[in-house]
């Protein structure tokens, strides 16, 4: 299978840089993956396409500030992006220059945060040693001198409301540096109305990381390896998805994250395994789903391994369909951008 088969025309202009408000006001295209019919509502309506009995899991990590700009003893300039804690006080980071950052090398952030650069971890990302003086926690720091790492696309430089608009208003456990994006179109007042409406509400946790944007260099999908990342799903969350399917309530996922910790965790039943766990799950046409009977997505790149997850479970040709009719009608594309329901 071609990475080229997953490829679309998107205008510039149709990448979101800035969120909608309300949140829920973003654009919702409903697409029925069994017939191919389409339809275009608002967030919202979400709650008239799920039904009493369902099961909405949800991604409850939270994004840690972490862009972090630095400079050598030796001078130098280098910015750091934090990707995941491997013990306490060491961090694998991606970096720019990464050249800059030889083992030994020794960064400085502030008067009270400086690192020690302990080696290569492979893939262009090295291992930082931080050292923190004051009486400050790590996470204290970071939120003190952090950026929001705000992907790429965006192409412009935070401002203050990304704090709070780069996350779910359900983001609990701190350890993303990407959103769950299809989960930032919640607000509370909705989340309310679903459960009045008998729609069971359960987290997982996956902590995002940037392989998420990771080009598929590739010229075959199959050849292509996704970064680990890791999850947790609670004991009640899995004795929830049992109770759907004992019900006949349809699992739901927020997200490309929620499908990718479920489909790991995943039994042959449709039930899961609670726990903790790293994936590096990559699902692509050809994947026979196990937990997930819906999806709530935004709209994603093209060639990219989030594109063909959603291929996989709606069919490509569907998904791809879907896509130019969202290019026509001019919906927002990427992570401030609206949003797809698939059932």
């Amino acid at each position: 299978m071609k990475v080229s088969e997953f490829d679309y025309h998107l205008p510039k202009e149709l990448i979101a840089k800035f969120p909608v408000e309300p949140r829920d006001s973003a654009r919702l295209l409903v697409l029925n993956r069994k017939t191919g019919e389409i339809e275009h509502r608002v967030f919202r309506d979400i709650v008239n396409y799920l039904n009493p009995g369902d099961l909405l899991v949800i991604n409850d990590t939270k994004v840690i500030p972490a862009r972090l700009f630095g400079k050598l003893e030796t001078g130098g300039k280098v910015e750091v992006l934090l990707v995941r804690q491997v013990e306490p006080n060491v961090w694998e980071v991606m970096a720019k220059p990464a050249r800059k950052l030889k083992e030994g090398k020794r960064v400085i952030f502030d008067g009270e945060l400086s690192a020690e650069v302990l080696g290569y971890s492979g893939e262009g990302k090295r291992l930082l040693k931080f050292n923190l003086t004051g009486d400050k926690t790590f996470m204290e720091k970071l939120s003190e001198i952090g950026h929001v790492p705000l992907p790429p696309y965006i192409e412009r430089e935070e401002r203050p409301e990304d704090r709070e608009k780069y996350q779910t208003v359900f983001a609990r456990k701190e350890g993303a540096v990407a959103a769950p994006t299809a989960g930032l179109h919640f607000t509370e007042e909705l989340l309310q109305k679903l459960k009045d409406k008998g729609i069971i509400i359960k987290p997982v946790t996956l902590h995002v990381g940037p392989g998420t944007f990771k080009p598929v260099k590739v010229e075959n999908v199959e050849d292509h390896k996704m970064d680990y990342e890791t999850y947790s799903i609670p004991e009640e969350t899995a004795e929830a998805i049992e109770e759907a399917r004992k019900r006949g309530g349809r699992v739901v996922a927020v997200g490309t994250t929620v499908v990718r910790t479920l489909e790991s965790a995943g039994k042959d039943d449709g039930t899961v395994e609670p726990g903790e766990g790293r994936t590096n799950l990559f699902i692509y046409p050809g994947y026979r789903f196990k937990v997930v009977d819906a999806l709530i997505t935004n709209f994603h790149l093209p060639r990219s391994t989030l594109l063909m997850l959603v291929s996989a479970f709606a069919g490509k040709e569907r998904v791809l369909n879907a896509y130019r009719e969202a290019v026509e009608k001019g919906y927002r594309f990427y992570s401030y951008g609206d949003a797809m329901f698939i059932y």
